[in-house]
């Protein structure tokens, strides 16, 4: 149903409302938690796996080719079916799945934090609300951040594609905002940094989109270690 805006002739439909609720889920000012997790850059960095922006530039890489062989099926298994007992079943699947300590605990608290910050913002959407109040309380839901990443990006109306390329974008904007604070790249440096790897996270992207969770898994198992090693780091900035 289309609108008229009082004061102004443009048409403001419902489409056009729910794209700003989609740029607002990729907006570095959402407080979901991301800008306190490194992702395992920095347990990378003392542990001399990067150094200089050549080896973070392949760090990215490599993160990003893990995030797509492991968490964008849960990403699109939700989006395409953005319901409680869908939610439910990826959660305690990736729950099982992800055997690095670190990097589970930091998947449920971002995930935990979008779900309360989705189901207060987007208001308009109210099963959002009701299937967070409805999991609270079972002590049985872990929260998980890519099935809940999906889970949102469905009730907002992104279609699946888009699902899982905001999920690639977040992932690769957080690790280079991570490296400007651990301060091996400088602001116009990592703008550069993600503007050159934007191909790359495609080309990723295109490779493991659409696949059923069935077909998760590590590609990159150094990546995942060196981010378990984080907890044992003398000093830190990050939680993961």
């Amino acid at each position: 149903m289309m609108q008229i805006n009082e004061g102004h002739d443009r048409p403001c439909t419902a489409n056009s409302f729910l794209q700003w609720s989609q740029w607002q889920l990729l907006d570095s000012l959402l407080p979901t938690g991301g800008f306190a997790h490194s992702l395992g850059l920095e347990a990378a960095v003392q542990s001399h796996l990067v150094s200089d922006s050549d080896e973070l530039k392949t760090f990215i890489i490599r993160l990003l080719e893990n995030t797509g062989s492991l968490l964008l099926p849960f990403v699109y298994s939700a989006s395409i079916s953005p319901n409680l007992q869908t939610w439910h079943k990826l959660d305690r699947i990736l729950d099982a799945t992800l055997t690095n300590e670190v990097g589970r605990k930091a998947s449920i608290s971002q995930g935990s934090a979008l779900m309360r910050v989705a189901s207060a913002v987007f208001a308009e959407i109210p099963s959002l609300k009701n299937m967070r109040d409805a999991s609270l309380g079972l002590g049985t839901v872990s929260f998980h951040h890519a099935p809940i990443f999906g889970l949102t990006c469905g009730a907002i109306g992104f279609d699946n594609v888009s699902s899982q390329r905001a999920f690639m974008f977040i992932t690769m904007r957080d690790v280079i905002s991570a490296a400007t604070r651990l301060n091996l790249i400088g602001p116009l440096g990592a703008a550069l940094l993600q503007h050159q790897i934007a191909p790359a996270a495609e080309a990723i992207l295109e490779k493991w989109m659409n696949r059923n969770v069935e077909e998760a898994c590590q590609t990159m198992p150094l990546l995942d270690t060196v981010q378990g090693c984080h907890g044992y780091l003398f000093s830190r900035l990050f939680s993961s």
